[in-house]
């Protein structure tokens, strides 16, 4: 599989507001702590990029007694997320092999990245080596396997082709758990909508996604003009989009 060039892409990743919408405290964190009460909490946020979710959860759990971690393999994506946070501690380093000691951390963390990982049997079984027993394990992502009719591979179909490769199916996702001895629940949430191609043209132009940093470019010019063409004939063109994302709760065993 191909993998993204964050390098590149630090410097724009920020700019994109969708990765902005919806920030709260993170429910799950705040259940798993309200049933292992405990005087302090070692949370790793893994493939922690610029810092985005950390920032808004250090906010949200002012009031509990938190040791914050962030583990990410670009430098560039780091030095962004130092910028804003004072009070995590940032590693730089592969989560095929953290630079963590066994069982260090109640809570793991990572959203939006376990389709960047190329070896993602090494990462789960790191996960279970670094958390401790009875930690939690939080994986949320999109499932591209329920949203076909995504906006993005509607204009990009290329991009499909390439999360394929990237991207594992909830189902499997739960049996590997599982075979390591979690206790596992996924939920998948899915929503269908009509959608105005203006209101995402700017993500287009930012190329911070990172599939579309990985076709060619070729390919991604078709696909922008062929938004900016829809657009020119009816700037309040709809197109149908689908999406669906899934939270995977694993708490070792």
């Amino acid at each position: 599989m191909k993998t993204t060039d964050f390098s590149k892409v630090a410097q724009v990743y920020d700019r994109n507001p969708f990765r902005f919408e919806k920030l709260e405290m993170d429910m799950d964190v705040r259940n798993f702590i309200n049933n292992h009460p405990k005087s302090t909490y070692k949370l790793l946020d893994l493939a922690c990029g610029t810092g985005i979710y950390l920032q808004h959860q250090l906010s949200s759990f002012k009031n509990y007694n938190m040791d914050w971690y962030g583990l990410d393999a670009s430098q560039d994506m780091l030095d962004k997320a130092k910028e804003k946070l004072e009070d995590v501690v940032f590693n730089h380093g592969r989560a095929e092999n953290m630079p963590y000691e066994d069982e260090t951390f109640d809570i793991i963390t990572n959203y939006y990245a376990f389709h960047h990982f190329t070896e993602k049997e090494k990462v789960l079984d790191d996960i279970h080596r670094v958390l401790k027993k009875n930690g939690v394990y939080k994986l949320h992502n999109i499932n591209i396997y329920g949203m076909k009719n995504w906006w993005l591979y509607h204009y990009f179909p290329a991009a499909l082709l390439e999360d394929y490769k990237r991207f594992w199916t909830h189902e499997v996702i739960f049996r590997e758990l599982s075979l390591r001895g979690f206790e596992v629940k996924t939920e998948c949430i899915y929503q269908m909508e009509h959608i105005k191609a203006a209101d995402y043209i700017g993500h287009i132009e930012n190329r911070d996604i990172s599939v579309l940093t990985l076709i060619a470019d070729e390919e991604y010019n078709q696909g922008f003009n062929r938004m900016k063409y829809d657009l020119k004939r009816n700037p309040e063109h709809k197109i149908l989009n689908d999406f669906s994302e899934m939270v995977c709760i694993a708490e070792k065993k």
